[in-house]
């Protein structure tokens, strides 16, 4: 299979539904979790990517039970201390790095040197926001100057802890909750609000006793350790970040409609809906139900003239922070300037997003200003491009190269776009289900 993918021609006119594979934060949160249960937990459309492939791989090699039948897949539960950590232990997260910091926290109660490492992309990214809160639970990390590879050595005598999170990183505090289940006492974090899969899941599918106090600005989140939790079984909501691709690819085409179907629309997680309404784009959200604390629905979305610049306001950034890149597409076709500021946090992603989003306007003729935490964008909604565009050495990183298909699908130009091989981390049917909306793909 070829490295790149051709396309030189505008995606027509569509009028579809379509389903989008389950959320990736979901599917990973649920296969170690229900590695820790007691008893056999299943999962409907759990998605089938590299980054989840990598947390499977990894419960396997600590003795969990893992398989797939007629499209369900069984996890047998070992409970919180039956995981089996052999002697100098070591662990690949590949691209992952939500399993990766995660897998910190789970791994704190096991005495025994465990090593993670993962690919080029995820070695070079932080991990000392993880490293501090854990560290204060009594473990001891090795680490190449707070990255990969890391070894971990945890205690069997964990002590609770407060921990204030100002970064509004789920992963951060997630991966302290995962320390949390196998510490005796009561452990609480003061935290900016971020994505809450992990906390809906540990208080509406396991029961456990977990208090979540939403304040204005700080949320408090109090949780007592060392209590086992039973199987769960979990029916997968689409993934609102690979829906974001078709959203834009709808709104930026010619006279289309579309319909995505069963998407998880988590209040923490569906800032895209919210800015594509404010830049005037034709999308709501219809049959609206909630399952295991989650909220889920129908998303409906059309083609829209005249769209609007944002100022986006920074309560917007942690709940957009992986569509960033795809809304930016959308800016560059707004009428006026479009400002986003606070989002730091895109430089420590799969690669620098900020950096590659600035590179990538400026390729195609939209001017930007890019500072450390902020970009302005100014639109141009005649935007129409005609010549020659390649877009590499990105670090492999799957959103920059589903951008990059949207960009060329609805502006025009002749593309050739690398690596195709990186939407198996997130989104490995993304060509298909553009070829099945009529896409011209080479």
């Amino acid at each position: 299979m070829k490295s790149f993918v051709k396309i030189n021609s505008k995606i027509n006119r569509f009028n579809k539904k379509i389903i989008v594979p389950g959320d990736k934060s979901i599917s990973i949160r649920w296969v170690m979790l229900s590695s820790l249960a007691i008893g056999i937990s299943k999962s409907i459309n759990l998605l089938e990517s590299e980054d989840v492939k990598s947390t499977i791989r990894s419960m396997k090699k600590l003795g969990v039970k893992i398989h797939k039948k007629k499209n369900i897949y069984y996890v047998e539960g070992v409970g919180l201390n039956g995981l089996n950590v052999k002697k100098n232990e070591k662990i690949n997260a590949g691209n992952s790095g939500t399993f990766a910091r995660l897998f910190c926290g789970l791994i704190s109660s096991y005495a025994s040197e465990v090593t993670i490492f993962g690919d080029k992309s995820l070695s070079r990214r932080d991990f000392s926001r993880v490293i501090k809160p854990l560290q204060l639970f009594g473990v001891n990390f090795k680490s190449n100057n707070n990255k990969l590879p890391i070894k971990i050595v945890g205690t069997n005598f964990l002590r609770p802890i407060y921990y204030l999170e100002q970064k509004g990183s789920a992963q951060i505090k997630s991966a302290i909750l995962f320390a949390a289940l196998n510490t005796p006492g009561k452990t609480v974090i003061d935290c900016v609000k971020s994505r809450n899969h992990t906390e809906l899941m540990l208080k509406n599918s396991l029961n456990l006793p977990i208090k979540i106090k939403n304040k204005k600005s700080i949320h408090r989140i109090e949780i007592d350790g060392q209590k086992e939790f039973s199987k769960f079984d979990y029916n997968i909501p689409g993934d609102i970040s690979s829906a974001a691709f078709f959203i834009v690819l709808t709104i930026l085409s010619r006279d289309s409609k579309l319909c995505i179907k069963n998407v998880n629309i988590n209040k923490t997680r569906s800032g895209i809906i919210d800015i594509a309404k404010k830049m005037k784009g034709k999308i709501k959200v219809l049959n609206k139900k909630t399952y295991n604390g989650e909220l889920k629905g129908d998303i409906y979305v059309e083609s829209t003239k005249n769209l609007k610049s944002i100022n986006c306001p920074k309560e917007l950034n942690t709940r957009s922070i992986d569509e960033f890149l795809i809304i930016f597409l959308l800016c560059a076709k707004a009428k006026g300037i479009s400002k986003f500021n606070g989002i730091e946090e895109l430089r420590q992603k799969e690669s620098d997003r900020l950096q590659t989003a600035a590179k990538f306007l400026k390729m195609i003729g939209v001017r930007t200003t890019e500072n450390y935490g902020s970009i302005k964008i100014y639109g141009n909604p005649d935007l129409n491009l005609k010549g020659n565009y390649k877009v590499k050495n990105f670090l492999k990183d799957h959103r920059v190269f589903m951008m990059s298909c949207i960009a060329a699908l609805t502006l025009g130009g002749n593309f050739q776009i690398y690596d195709r091989s990186s939407i198996r981390s997130s989104f490995p049917s993304f060509l298909n289900l553009l070829k099945k909306l009529g896409a011209n793909i080479i």
